[in-house]
């Protein structure tokens, strides 16, 4: 799909008239018209990434970048901070032994300054999974069906933008479809999960399991965590930007492994994005490299999107912006 598009709405603007209505999540959404088709496609917006600078942090670069590289390229970088060392061909890393992977990192900590404990990762590029062209179209609808459920709808566009974008497919522990749900809990959020029908594959089904399971356990799980050091989140606290990432690690790693490693690693004296930062950096149990990255791996996805999204626009004559 060649999206061009031709006008975006940030304020409330046509909003009031759209097929939800004004309602509690109007505040935070921005309509987009598509040039070929003139259909209206519907994001939120995430202002705080700028404002707060969150758009400057090592860690969403990063993956901004690997998001974006050939899954034939090889990315040298240091585990702690994220800093890309060496960028070379898979096909030529594989080639070396085990013994010669780890004198290459060794020479790459020397030439750098860095101590000899220092952790190197390979990341290969993941242009192929994250196809966000194929991918963009749905965001809107996700959007949207979050919103008939109650559901803050900025969850759909982070999960979107980060699981099976643009296809169906299971992870390796077995979570499936457009936001990637295991089948407990698909079934425990009223979807039908056997060997004859799994309606984790049906994207309206799935969106309606995934806005329950956030708003009435993940949501709540965030705040009750937070309460148990005296941080209390109401009102739109809920919506500021570390409240909605902290919310994504228990989506992906589960309230139990978030609240071990708050109590038994982190535990925090504040909200905001200190706290996500050390969430990147901190370790406990079950919560490992994967549950660190996923809320890096949402900003870096929403960066792309903002660029997406405004790269199209500004590339039209007849682009304008109304508040």
């Amino acid at each position: 799909m060649n999206i061009r598009i031709t006008h975006i709405f940030l304020g409330l603007g046509l909003l009031a008239q759209s097929a939800f209505g004004q309602g509690k999540f109007d505040d935070h959404l921005v309509e987009v018209e598509i040039e070929e088709t003139k259909e209206i496609l519907t994001f939120v917006k995430t202002p705080e990434l700028f404002e707060d600078r969150w758009d400057t942090l090592a860690q969403p670069n990063f993956w901004k970048f690997v998001m974006q590289m050939s899954p034939g390229t090889s990315i040298l970088n240091v585990r702690r901070t994220r800093q890309i060392l060496e960028i070379t061909s898979l096909a030529e890393w594989n080639k070396q032994s085990d013994d010669e992977k780890e004198a290459h990192r060794q020479l790459l900590r020397e030439e750098n300054g860095l101590p000899d404990d220092e952790r190197i990762f390979m990341t290969t590029g993941k242009s192929d999974f994250y196809q966000f062209e194929k991918v963009f179209p749905s965001i809107s609808k996700g959007v949207n069906l979050f919103i008939d459920n109650e559901t803050d709808p900025w969850y759909a566009q982070a999960i979107l933008m980060i699981e099976s974008p643009g296809k169906i497919a299971y992870s390796n522990v077995g979570a499936l479809g457009p936001f990637q749900i295991m089948k407990s809990v698909a079934r425990n959020h009223g979807l039908r999960v056997d060997k004859y029908v799994d309606e984790r594959k049906d994207f309206a089904k799935s969106a309606k399991a995934s806005s329950h399971l956030i708003r009435t356990a993940c949501i709540p799980e965030g705040k009750r965590i937070m309460r148990k050091f005296n941080i209390k989140v109401e009102g739109d606290t809920q919506y500021e930007l570390w409240f909605r990432l902290l919310v994504l690690h228990i989506y992906h790693a589960g309230a139990g492994n978030v609240e071990k490693l708050m109590v038994n690693v982190i535990k925090p004296k504040a909200g905001g994005k200190q706290l996500i930062d050390t969430i990147w950096h901190s370790e406990y149990g079950q919560f490992g490299n994967s549950s660190q990255n996923y809320s890096q791996l949402a900003l870096a996805s929403l960066l792309i999107l903002d660029n997406l999204i405004f790269e199209k626009c500004t590339s039209m004559d007849n682009c304008t912006y109304e508040n």
